[in-house]
């Protein structure tokens, strides 16, 4: 089995803050910083990182050697990844004091993956495979029809959150994944939450899976000291998309991914932070 994500790959700039900048505040920055990020390749590096086979499917612009390189770092297969005249997508992040983050994020070459490029990938997934995506990329829409017709397991973050994309692509998802305010958001647009099973992050307290059909499933948060929240929500998902492909019952699979997000968060940086799958495992051997 194998994960084949469709997914953004940026350079994040993270700057340390003493609160995030008001509305005409020019603000000094404590510290300043420049690594691997976007949404994709977090959750790429969290899956890979619990143990899955992970096949990245992507776009950069010029000069990305050293994303790359970060990204094989933590073996990721990135023969699937294009590399365009686009410049590559980018994210200005600024983290305050208590670990809360405001973002701005250029698409950039993430914006151009064609329909065809990912179909092509497709062609050698299997139907025990799992396609995750997120609200970063183009070639959504083709893709999850694709991949649902497939017999895929769809896994979708709809961040950054638009009702537009989420219409589209939720009719073809089998796992949706969203914090509290997106679902919020979502009820209070379409009425309810849709008609697949659903997962709804609510950071300290921990998490819930709406299951079709069935009663929900609840996994308290573990208690841990932040220093940067950026990246939680892809580790939770990269770590429970490794856990469902290696074959781990649903709630099994939402403990392991909030302690993954716990773990992640008492790091500084989103990539660089994920946990390991041993990690994680002696995280959960000492927790209550």
């Amino acid at each position: 089995m194998a994960v084949y994500n469709l997914g953004s790959i940026n350079i994040d700039h993270v700057y340390q803050v003493p609160h995030l900048v008001r509305p005409g505040e020019t603000l000094c920055a404590l510290e300043y910083s420049r690594g691997l990020g976007g949404k994709g390749a977090n959750q790429s590096v969290a899956a890979a990182k619990a143990g899955a086979k992970v096949f990245h499917i992507g776009a950069i612009g010029p000069d990305s050697d050293w994303m790359m390189e970060a990204l094989r770092g933590h073996n990721v297969d990135l023969g699937n990844v294009l590399q365009l005249n686009t410049p590559t997508g980018h994210a200005i992040i600024q983290v305050d004091r208590s670990a809360e983050n405001s973002i701005i994020l250029f698409p950039g070459a993430n914006r151009h993956i064609p329909d065809g490029h990912v179909a092509r990938v497709l062609e050698s997934a299997c139907p025990d495979d799992m396609l995750i995506l997120q609200n970063e990329t183009s070639a959504q829409s083709a893709s999850v029809r694709l991949a649902a017709d497939m017999g895929l397991r769809v896994l979708y973050s709809p961040a950054p959150f638009e009702l537009g994309p989420l219409k589209e692509v939720v009719r073809f998802t089998s796992l949706l994944l969203m914090n509290e305010g997106e679902a919020e958001e979502m009820v209070a647009a379409f009425g309810s939450l849709p008609d697949c099973d659903v997962i709804i992050t609510k950071g300290s307290k921990g998490a819930e899976w709406h299951r079709w059909g069935k009663d929900p499933l609840h996994a308290p948060a573990f208690p841990v000291t932040a220093v940067d929240t950026t990246g939680a929500g892809d580790c939770f998902a990269g770590t429970i998309a490794a856990a469902l492909d290696a074959g781990l019952d649903p709630e099994m699979a939402l403990r392991r991914a909030v302690a993954a997000s716990a773990l992640q968060v008492t790091q500084a940086d989103a990539t660089s932070a994920m946990p390991s799958r041993a990690e994680v495992d002696a995280f959960l051997e000492n927790a209550p």
